[in-house]
């Protein structure tokens, strides 16, 4: 199997997973409160930084300090066989609140500040820019490091303009003292607070503008830049960037809608599953991305279980797909979880374009766009939960989410579980690589590669990291694979 590029033999290879960097660790006895817990989380393309979004509607940026220590990027030195001193290192950024809490009143609903997806925009000109969206609303970031400029050369000393308060910021020129004609000096302090005292008596022959000065001190200053609102009437699922730097598509449960990042008021519906009579509603959008490379090409999954290829070049609306990927059941084995557990949370295309990775609730699958029969391959998470698909119905945890990814190098597909676990599996050809790790400071700690029960109590799963919700162990694991993404390439 094509893995984009990494050597077979490499991957076969079992990772060693240590313990790299945790943020937001808790203190002993400390609770965690609801607006901290992170909903979203996204590196940008050269794994330089890192933003996370939170369900209290802020995105918190972090950035790599150890390619500026060693000197040059981290793949280039990889690629010359350079010794690296350390494991990547992350430092806090900046933050900003990107969305509050609204009540839209004529549905008489009120909408969330949870922040859902984050995706990272191309940058320019040094500055950053992302989206991040919440259930209703997208906005566009731009951020960036400006200078600072502070005030010169003021016709009173800042600390006497007592009527107006104090200037901050200001600074008084060190500049000789002026005297004028009629004996005044510009530079006078007098023992009154007042303004009218600040002059000399008589009045001054001149008065001098301030100068606005930039200095070299910077401060990173984060700006909305737009707000595409107003194009979903139910909660916003997925956002994704388009390879051609101009266009992405948000989709909620029944329609895809296509946007210029540059165009805040408009947008194209390229997708509409919505039925004339809602009653005969079957499935649900659940997920969709653009094609890492061909920007005429995405693909949503559906509650049903299935992926469908579309190509917008064959029409404006896309009610029909180019493909569809959907696996067979087998005679015999349905039942009445059958259709519930084939929901799909979650896609991501490869690197490479060539490969989808798709996740249900017992499964990761690996899909190849030229072969539409069924996955070429598919990897156990959740099957020694298949006997108590009942209990996880009555407390709702059948229902819970979880996302996927891809390595780099294509060579390896992961994915969450419960209790701070995770899966790690290799899917380049002969590999079996199964891995289970738990996201702390060691990871080999609780590996089992199949685990016979859940390590919590069935009547708790409800309460354990629900729908892509993540405490600071999630960041721990992010950073890890952050970890093996990076020294895969090369």
């Amino acid at each position: 199997m094509d893995n984009g590029g990494g050597s077979s033999e490499a991957a076969a290879q079992p990772l060693e997973w240590k313990f790299s960097q945790v943020f937001g660790e808790r203190t002993a006895g400390e609770e965690v409160q609801e607006v901290d817990i992170i909903s979203a989380i996204e590196f940008d393309k050269s794994g330089d930084h890192l933003a996370t979004g939170d369900r209290g509607g802020r995105v918190v940026l972090f950035e790599r300090t150890d390619t500026r220590d060693n000197g040059g990027q981290r793949r280039d030195l990889e690629m010359m066989d350079y010794s690296m001193s350390r494991h990547p290192e992350f430092r806090y950024k900046t933050e900003f609140q990107s969305h509050e809490p609204e009540f839209d009143y004529l549905k008489s609903l009120e909408i969330e500040e949870k922040i859902n997806k984050i995706r990272w925009c191309q940058s320019a000109n040094s500055a950053l820019y992302l989206l991040s969206t919440n259930d209703k609303t997208i906005k566009l970031w731009k951020v960036q490091e400006k200078k600072v400029k502070k005030v010169f050369d003021w016709n009173v000393h800042p600390e006497k303009a007592a009527g107006n308060g104090p200037i901050f910021g200001s600074h008084v020129s060190a500049i000789p003292k002026s005297y004028m004609a009629n004996g005044g000096c510009g530079e006078r302090n007098f023992g009154c607070a007042s303004n009218d005292s600040s002059f000399p008596p008589g009045g001054v022959s001149s008065l001098r503008l301030p100068v606005v000065v930039t200095s070299q001190e910077t401060n990173l200053v984060a700006g909305c830049r737009r707000i595409y609102a107003h194009a979903h009437d139910y909660h916003i699922n997925s956002i994704s960037n388009n390879s051609d730097g101009e266009t992405f598509i948000s989709a909620d449960d029944l329609r895809i809608n296509l946007w210029n990042l540059e165009i805040s008021n408009q947008s194209f519906n390229i997708v509409d599953v919505k039925p004339a009579n809602m009653e005969d509603l079957t499935e649900v959008i659940t997920s969709a991305e653009f094609h890492p490379t061909h920007c005429n090409m995405l693909a949503y999954s559906s509650s049903k279980g299935s992926i469908r290829l579309i190509d917008m070049r064959q029409s404006a609306l896309c009610d029909t797909h180019s493909k569809l990927f959907e696996e067979q059941e087998a005679p015999g084995t349905r039942s009445f979880f059958t259709e519930i557990i084939a929901s799909i949370s979650d896609i991501k295309f490869a690197r490479n374009g060539r490969h989808i990775l798709s996740r249900d609730y017992m499964t990761l699958k690996l899909w190849d766009i030229n072969m539409d029969s069924g996955p070429v391959a598919t990897f156990q998470v959740h099957e020694h939960l298949r006997p108590k698909l009942c209990d996880l119905y009555e407390n709702d945890s059948i229902f819970d989410k979880f996302e996927c990814c891809l390595s780099g190098d294509g060579g390896r597909v992961a994915t969450g579980s419960y209790s701070n676990l995770f899966r790690v599996f290799g899917c380049s050809e002969g590999s079996a690589e199964s891995t289970t790790l738990e996201a702390s400071k060691n990871p080999m700690r609780r590996q089992v590669q199949t685990p016979s029960r859940p390590s919590r109590p069935l009547g708790s799963l409800s309460g354990v990291v629900r729908r892509g919700m993540f405490t600071h162990i999630q960041l721990l694991c992010i950073f890890i694979q952050a970890l093996t993404k990076l020294t895969s390439i090369g």
